[in-house]
């Protein structure tokens, strides 16, 4: 009988707590951005979340004294500089050299009402003739993802059945402007279900900026210059999806 009522002790708990957390999440979350928005930015996405990859105890890819959580962080920085300049305000997911986990960064883009996100990484292999540019988005992505599904790992996430178009129309446009102002080689636009694409409910896309196990492409990364030339390149591509979206619209 005492084994019993503990049970059910215990389930009503669970139940409660299950009951807490949701109405938690259905509270409204103040987000702060860069700079304050016209009327017709809003209408399409009123943030750029910037995701530089890695961070903190995670390096990411090495070689040769360089770390791929450097180069993602100057790389977000300076896009963050040329989209606001533009007009668009903007989110980073870690603003310093600090660990974040993929679920947090999921987790934080989710509590956004609208916005786009844009990861920046940077490849290596195992073959150092690897060379160029690329730019990834899930095919699909999570469908009406919460905030309490986001920290909860037995709440799955409910995959769209419908084709990414939104995401795949983004990842075409940067990996454009990528090739275009860069003459990087074009590795083209990829679908990968990378945690941080697949479980967010806005259009979502990695980039890859270069691979810091090629000589010649881990020479240029080093460059400020050079940095500076794919941020630019990646401002471009959102923009481009963005006039897109509001020709769209009209």
């Amino acid at each position: 009988m005492r084994s019993n009522f503990g049970t059910a002790l215990a389930l009503f708990g669970m139940l409660l707590m299950a009951a807490s957390l949701i109405w938690f999440d259905s509270l409204p979350h103040i987000e702060h951005p860069t700079q304050p928005q016209t009327s017709t930015q809003r209408d399409l996405f009123p943030l750029v979340v910037l995701d530089a990859g890695h961070g903190g105890h995670d390096s990411g890819a090495m070689c040769a004294g360089m770390m791929e959580k450097d180069l993602t962080l100057d790389v977000a920085q300076r896009l963050e500089r040329r989209l606001r300049e533009a007009g668009l305000s903007t989110v980073m997911t870690r603003p310093d050299d600090n660990y974040i986990s993929l679920a947090e960064r999921a987790a934080m883009t989710n509590r956004i009402g609208n916005c786009i996100l844009v990861s920046i990484h940077f490849n290596d292999a195992d073959k150092t003739v690897s060379s160029g540019v690329e730019t990834y988005y899930a095919e699909h992505q999570a469908a009406g993802r919460t905030l309490l599904a986001s920290w909860l790992p037995f709440l799955q996430p409910v995959a769209s059945d419908t084709a990414n178009l939104e995401s795949q129309s983004l990842a075409g446009f940067i990996q454009d402007a990528l090739v275009k102002r860069t003459h990087a080689v074009n590795r083209g636009t990829k679908t990968q279900q990378f945690y941080v694409l697949a479980n967010v409910r806005h259009p979502a896309v990695l980039v890859e900026g270069g691979f810091i196990s090629n000589k010649e492409d881990a020479s240029k990364l080093g460059n400020p210059d050079y940095r500076e030339q794919l941020a630019s390149a990646v401002s471009e591509g959102i923009l481009h999806y963005k006039e897109v979206v509001h020709e769209e619209k009209q």
